[in-house]
C-alpha cells in the first residue's frame, strides 16, 4: 500500500491504487481528494479515481477557462455509458459527478453544476 492512502483506510473498506494524474491542478494531491471525501462519507474506489482523472483530463483540454457545463455533463455520460452514464456517477457522486466530482478533483466546478438538471444535488 503506498503512503499517500495508508493515514486515510477507514476499518472495512478497501482504498484503490491510486493512478497518475497527469492533468491535475499543481496544487493538487490524491491526499486531497481522500481527505475531502471522507468529510463528505465516501470512500474512493477505482471507478471514484477514474471520474477525477476524466474530470481533469476535460479541463487540461479546454482553451477556453470557461467550462461548458452541457459538454463536460455529456463527456462524462459518454466516457461512463457502459456502467451506466450520468446515473451510475451519482450512485458514487451523491451531491452530483459534475459538482462533487470537480471539489475531489481541485477543480473549480463550471456554472451551472450546482443546478439538479445538470448533475448534482447540492
Amino acid at each position: 500500500m503506498n503512503n499517500v492512502t495508508q493515514d486515510f483506510i477507514r476499518p472495512g473498506h478497501e482504498i484503490a491504487p491510486i493512478p497518475d494524474y497527469p492533468h491535475a491542478p499543481s496544487d493538487w494531491t490524491p491526499s486531497d481528494a481522500i481527505e475531502l471525501a471522507a468529510t463528505q462519507d465516501l470512500t474512493l474506489t477505482a471507478d471514484h479515481w477514474r471520474v477525477i482523472q476524466a474530470l481533469q483530463d476535460f479541463y487540461a483540454r479546454q482553451e477556453d477557462p470557461a467550462i461548458n457545463m452541457r459538454e463536460l455533463h455529456d463527456a462524462l455520460d459518454e466516457t461512463f455509458h457502459h456502467e451506466g452514464g450520468i446515473r451510475y456517477l451519482y450512485t458514487l457522486f451523491p451531491n452530483g459527478p459534475v459538482a462533487q466530482g470537480c471539489l475531489l478533483a481541485g477543480l473549480t466546478p463550471p456554472s451551472g453544476a450546482q443546478d439538479q438538471g445538470f448533475g448534482s444535488a447540492m
